[in-house]
């Protein structure tokens, strides 16, 4: 391996459990972050790893920490406000960029504003190569595969199930929280529009029950249709908010007007970062224990009949995300990444490589 791993945030939650992951692979990355106690200490439980202080505000000093080929590890949100100084690094250094981001605004910023000009520089961009959304887009290529050119619409839903105490680490939540009026997108007419997150719901099954989903933004509607030309809609859904879904559905008209009043988003955001010191760090230890998702591709004809349906198990979404910034990490320091610009899983390493590396990282057919 010539290629260096270097770990941006490794004192968050995510962060360190990645670099435990990492460390599992036999890799020893630079941690990279703001606190160098926190560095310090974790590089020695690790084992002796080498550390470096950087501020994730700040291009240049994330940017001296890289060399063409090198992959750049970031978990540090929420990536809206604090994730541009990471990408603009990595695109300029000609690096592979791998980040935990669930947050749709941000990944399609990454795939807009810094795809063409990672392309110039032979840099290679990956965002959101965890729970979000690496299990949508296998399912989701699989099945296109499946379905050739049948394939009119897509439907991609998460489940997650088992919860117990809290759910979702602090700057999930936080994240969750900051974007709640941003503008969303979908997939639809065979091009990307814009579309209030929440706009509409989908029923579909998981763990033998019946879950209805949210729609968002997700990477799979800046992705999947390039892997199949003949695909006209694409859907996202998270069944997340349990009870909740039907009423957030019918507020989401509200919500695009709230983020039309001047200073709403910042206020969230502010709202998030107050709510968010309330909570503990990780999830609690019970849901670690007992959470697993479930994710569902299914393909429609123009026609609207069922073509193929794919169904994913998965364990708990840190620990898989953790596992898949891995899995990345290594393959791409080895040479392992196919595509420049911004990329999905999927183009970015291979359908086959991809499903083989989820497995590793417990994501298999349900």
């Amino acid at each position: 391996m010539t290629s260096r791993i270097v770990l941006l945030g490794a004192t968050g939650y995510t962060g360190a459990r990645t670099a435990e992951a990492l460390v599992a692979r036999g890799v020893h990355p630079l941690l990279a972050g703001r606190n160098a106690d926190k560095l310090a200490a974790l590089a020695e439980r690790l084992g002796g790893l080498e550390t470096a202080r950087a501020d994730v505000t700040d291009p240049a000093g994330v940017r001296a920490l890289l060399g063409p080929g090198d992959v750049l590890v970031t978990t540090v949100g929420p990536f809206l406000q604090l994730g541009g100084a990471a990408v603009t690094a990595a695109t300029e250094a000609g690096a592979v960029y791998l980040d935990s981001t669930g947050e749709p605004p941000f990944v399609r910023r990454v795939f807009e504003e810094f795809g063409p000009r990672a392309e110039a520089t032979g840099a290679t961009l990956v965002p959101a190569l965890g729970l979000d959304y690496v299990p949508g887009n296998l399912a989701g290529a699989l099945a296109l595969r499946q379905a050739g050119d049948r394939a009119h619409r897509i439907a991609i839903g998460y489940s997650l199930q088992g919860t117990s105490g809290q759910a979702f680490s602090r700057g999930t939540m936080v994240s969750a929280m900051g974007v709640l009026l941003e503008r969303g997108f979908a997939f639809t007419g065979g091009r990307l529009t814009d579309e209030t997150p929440g706009r509409r719901t989908w029923r579909f099954q998981a763990g033998n029950r019946s879950r209805l989903g949210l729609s968002v933004g997700g990477s799979e509607h800046l992705t999947l249709p390039a892997l199949a030309p003949s695909l006209q809609e694409v859907g996202v859904y998270l069944d997340w908010f349990g009870p909740m879904t039907a009423p957030a559905s019918l507020m989401s008209p509200l919500m695009g007007l709230a983020a039309r009043v001047p200073g709403a988003t910042e206020a969230a955001q502010r709202l998030a970062q107050a709510l968010g010191g309330r909570v503990g760090e990780g999830p609690s230890e019970a849901n670690v224990a007992t959470a697993r998702t479930v994710t569902v591709a299914e393909v429609r004809d123009r026609d609207g009949d069922l073509v193929t349906r794919v169904a994913l198990d998965g364990p708990e979404p840190y620990g898989f995300t953790a596992a898949m910034l891995a899995w990345g990490a290594t393959t791409a320091a080895n040479g392992g990444v196919r595509a420049t610009a911004a990329a999905g899983p999927v183009q970015a390493f291979g359908l086959d490589e991809l499903t083989t590396g989820a497995a590793d990282a417990g994501l298999v057919p349900a």
